[in-house]
């Protein structure tokens, strides 16, 4: 049992790796990872429309009338098209939608702020300071491109981080635990 455990905490600390290195690729390459999404999510597209266009002509005879399938594969396709052509347009589309949604969640945190104020609450000062690191950050998502794939490249390189510790930690104490 210990050296299953050993091999388990030896693949953990190979899957932290891996994540570290995604994660180093998305913060030094935010731009290559969105083109590489885009590319991956385009053929996906292609794909589920191709199925849908064959699965409309293999099932003609047994479907009702009212089958979609092969509309509905049609659009996926063209989507998937308009995904790997236009990439870096969607994902600023995408990224100011999310940074717009951050802004207006930073402005609501504000007014409740003074709302918290009003009723003589301590606590209104750090929700004005979070309220104000929130627009912050989401006027920085808005304006800097490649903010929403670096943003997760650093998440996903402090988990790496996390997880090799624990997993270390883990190793080392496995006689313990067992």
């Amino acid at each position: 049992m210990e050296n299953f455990l050993k091999k388990a905490g030896w693949t953990s600390v190979i899957t932290s790796l891996v994540f570290g290195i995604i994660g180093l690729i998305m913060i030094f390459n935010p731009e290559t990872t969105m083109q590489f999404i885009s590319t991956v999510l385009g053929i996906f597209f292609i794909v589920v429309g191709i199925v849908k266009v064959i699965n409309y002509f293999v099932s003609k005879g047994n479907s009702t009338l009212f089958t979609n399938d092969i509309a509905w594969g049609l659009i996926a396709v063209i989507l998937g098209l308009v995904t790997i052509v236009y990439s870096s347009t969607i994902e600023n589309i995408f990224r100011i939608m999310i940074g717009i949604w951050i802004i207006y969640s930073g402005f609501t945190r504000f007014t409740l702020s003074f709302q918290i104020k009003n009723v003589n609450d301590k606590i209104w000062a750090l929700v004005l300071v979070l309220a104000v690191l929130m627009v912050i950050g989401g006027l920085y998502v808005t304006f800097y491109p490649g903010a929403l794939v670096v943003t997760l490249g650093v998440i996903l390189l402090i988990y790496a981080i996390m997880d090799l510790i624990e997993s270390f930690i883990f190793m080392r104490n496995v006689k313990d635990i067992y």
